[in-house]
């Protein structure tokens, strides 16, 4: 059983939701968004709740159930919030900043990576070593960041690439003599 799928998503003040067959759309202050669920799962709106509920007792099913009741949770949570990642770069020379509408990734490549932000993501520099990503979805702000990790992750003899704040990178020792 599912213990998160049992939970209710709360709309608060200002944000609302509809369900048409498999779809549900979710507006608030600061957009709207829209989810397809699978077959598996049932979404009903109530008074100011969202419930999903599982059509069957299959694993994909209860799988589904979870997983559908968290995207709605981030849905509402969305559009009057916004998510945000922080990276941070390690390393002599690595730098990003921001110019137009691309990030451009000094990382001690031969070239500069140009890296395109894409709509709905907002990409601010306060340092040369700090990168922060918002959006109001979830699913994108966090494949964004895992995109522009991918260009040097963090390796584990000096630290150096590029990591996500806080995350902690184990040290390996070097060879010794």
């Amino acid at each position: 059983m599912s213990r998160i799928g049992k939970k209710p998503v709360e709309l608060p003040s200002g944000v609302s939701a509809t369900v048409s067959g498999q779809t549900v759309e979710v507006t608030g202050p600061k957009g709207s968004q829209s989810f397809t669920a699978t077959d598996d799962v049932t979404i009903e709106v109530g008074d100011n709740v969202v419930t999903v509920t599982p059509r069957g007792s299959s694993k994909r099913a209860r799988q589904q159930w979870g997983m559908s009741r968290t995207i709605v949770a981030n849905m509402v949570y969305g559009v009057q919030n916004v998510f945000k990642k922080e990276l941070e770069i390690k390393g002599v020379g690595y730098r990003a900043q921001l110019q137009g509408n691309s990030l451009k990734l000094n990382l001690g490549y031969s070239h500069d990576v140009d890296f395109a932000i894409p709509d709905g993501i907002k990409v601010t520099c306060a340092k040369p070593t700090e990168i922060l990503i918002e959006g109001h979805d979830a699913q994108q702000v966090g494949q964004v960041a895992a995109n522009i990790r991918d260009w040097r992750r963090p390796e584990p003899y000096k630290g150096k690439g590029i990591r996500y704040k806080g995350e902690y990178i184990f040290q390996k020792e070097g060879k010794k003599k």
